[in-house]
């Protein structure tokens, strides 16, 4: 086991590409290229000034992504994908680089972050499901799983239309 303080705590930069690419493939599989959100991906590239590892022993433990796009008119950021190895999941790991993330787009200015994910997790965290059918990914997704978390007040309102790319 280790110690959580010995987990450190990095803005992502290329020389962790190799790594969080093999954490995400032990988490999500090689079906995850097939999902909405890399549809999403594939549109616009993470900012790697809103994404961050988790490293212990030197080694990438973790990671969280984000990507800026729109929905509709409104600007905003998709989080994801969000990984842990497993041997680290359960200490706190994943939530901290959610924090970590949510301060650094609420410290750019962005108004709201938008997921696919699992209510059980990310609810706790502030999130909430989008309106049924206001947003509409590049592809199939059950639309219970598109939450938003806002950053300023009313950051949520009027958040609707396609997902393209900001640029």
């Amino acid at each position: 086991m280790f110690s959580l303080p010995a987990v450190r705590y990095l803005p992502e930069t290329a020389d962790h590409a190799a790594a969080i690419e093999a954490i995400a493939a032990e988490a999500f599989g090689p079906g995850r290229f097939a999902r909405a959100a890399e549809r999403v991906r594939e549109m616009s590239p993470h900012d790697e000034n809103l994404s961050f590892v988790a490293i212990f022993d030197g080694v990438v433990v973790g990671s969280v992504r984000q990507t800026p796009i729109a929905i509709g008119s409104r600007a905003c950021v998709m989080l994801g994908p969000l990984a842990v190895r497993p041997v680290y999941k359960g200490q706190g790991v994943g939530r901290r680089l959610m924090a970590l993330a949510e301060a650094a787009a609420r410290d750019r200015g962005e108004t709201a972050i938008m997921l696919v994910g699992d209510r059980a997790y990310y609810m706790p965290l502030g999130y909430r499901p989008l309106p049924a059918g206001s947003v509409t990914m590049p592809g199939p997704v059950d639309p219970a799983r598109i939450l938003g978390l806002p950053l300023v007040d009313g950051g949520l309102e009027g958040l609707a239309g396609r997902v393209r790319s900001r640029g």
